[in-house]
């Protein structure tokens, strides 16, 4: 699960990591009003207006038709009331969202902080995920940071630093020191960037994030280090542990298919092909889309109705993949281990009938527990439905129908 920004840092905050601070607005007079408060608490002179929508590369994206962009400055709330104006509702597109784009309905008032001082300024950039290679948790960290932080990846990986952090001892003392030492810093600023490491870790493990990307990182000329920019995704297996993280969920961000699928407890990710996919399992989810592609068709989707697939939500599966217009054909690829290949049968012939006016073929393969009575039950049904017992007979009637 994903959040806005604004929401990330009120996350952060309470675990002592230091924010750019800002305020939320979803009309132009409501931003006004956000400046206004913000300049009044923070001394503020100039204000960033950052469009939030749960996607990256916002400081280079573009509204669509127009020459504002997804993050600017204001040198005045007469130009704020402006650009706010013609930030919100438009459609921002980025490298992250596709052609596509995003709608913003909310943007963020921050403050200024890249203000004069007796330092330089730095951008930094920082992030915190799991190594599935060495079963640990790793921070990513460089002293380039910023909106060109993909091509310092590509072009200058050397530049990249790692700490690997062992879970069952959490981040040492030595390695914050070693981080703060590889970044440069001295000083105030070597004191603070320790600080903010652990208070950044504290919060990384406490909520169960899937990742923790704070671009940039910044130290400003008085050697105070704030989170400028914050995205934080948490893991999906242990969100429902969190319910005040739930609430932060905006459904609007996400795609229709993809909500609608969750509430019947199905995983669901839309791709561009033209082969619907229905299966139990991700490993035979891939196998089945690996078998499209080798009979000619494109996958439409990633769809897995777990171990305990029923008539429900088989039939809750084909309203959502139905529901892609692209969609051609439809396989259906279920292993009979837990379930019964003959209950999942009825489930087909059941949904089948209630949906009604079904125009595209259906190939049904189904293999394990009663896979024999499944597919007498199938073709006997009298429905526009093709059985198969083997992977290949699946893959050679989908290329038929395609055809």
């Amino acid at each position: 699960m994903n959040i806005h920004e604004y929401q990330a840092k009120d996350v952060l905050k309470k675990y002592g990591v230091a924010v750019q601070e800002g305020i939320v607005a979803s009309t132009t007079d409501e931003a006004v009003a956000a400046a206004t408060q913000l300049q009044a608490q923070t001394g503020t002179q100039f204000f960033v207006i950052k469009a939030q929508i749960h996607a990256g590369g916002r400081g280079k994206g573009k509204i669509e038709g127009t020459d504002f962009r997804g993050v600017m400055v204001a040198k005045s709330i007469d130009d704020l009331k402006v650009k706010a104006a013609g930030i919100l509702g438009g459609n921002l597109v980025t490298i992250q969202t596709g052609e596509k784009g995003k709608i913003v309905n909310k943007i963020l008032i921050a403050q200024d902080v890249y203000y004069p001082g007796a330092n330089p300024t730095k951008e930094f950039y920082m992030s915190m995920l799991l190594d599935r290679a060495t079963g640990t948790n790793v921070i990513i960290y460089t002293t380039e940071g910023g909106m060109d932080i993909e091509e310092v990846a590509h072009s200058t990986p050397e530049k990249l630093f790692k700490e690997h952090v062992d879970p069952r001892v959490g981040l040492q003392g030595f390695q914050a020191r070693k981080i703060a030492f590889n970044l440069g810093l001295s000083g105030e600023a070597n004191k603070q960037m320790i600080k903010f490491v652990s208070s950044l870790y504290k919060a990384y493990i406490a909520n169960d994030c899937e990742m923790i990307e704070i671009n940039p990182l910044f130290k400003t000329s008085d050697d105070k280090i704030i989170a400028v920019d914050a995205k934080l995704s948490f893991d999906d297996n242990g969100i429902e542990r969190h319910p005040d993280l739930m609430a932060l969920r905006d459904e609007s961000e996400e795609d229709p298919t993809e909500v609608e699928a969750k509430k019947s407890n199905l995983n669901y990710v839309k791709l561009d092909g033209n082969v619907g996919c229905m299966v139990n399992g991700a490993g035979l989810a891939m196998a089945t889309m690996d078998i499209i592609k080798l009979s000619g068709g494109e996958p439409a989707n990633f769809l897995d109705v777990g171990g305990t697939a029923n008539a429900t939500t088989v039939e809750a599966g084909f309203r959502i993949i139905l529901s892609d217009p692209n969609v051609k054909a439809i396989l259906i690829n279920i292993f009979g281990g837990i379930v019964r290949c003959d209950r999942v049968a009825q489930g087909v012939v059941d949904a089948y009938k209630n949906i009604g006016n079904i125009h595209v073929p259906i190939i049904v393969r189904l293999q394990g527990t009663n896979a024999a009575e499944a597919k007498k039950l199938i073709d006997e049904s009298g429905l526009k439905v093709h059985s198969a017992i083997q992977l290949k007979e699946a893959a050679e009637l989908v290329s038929e129908v395609l055809k």
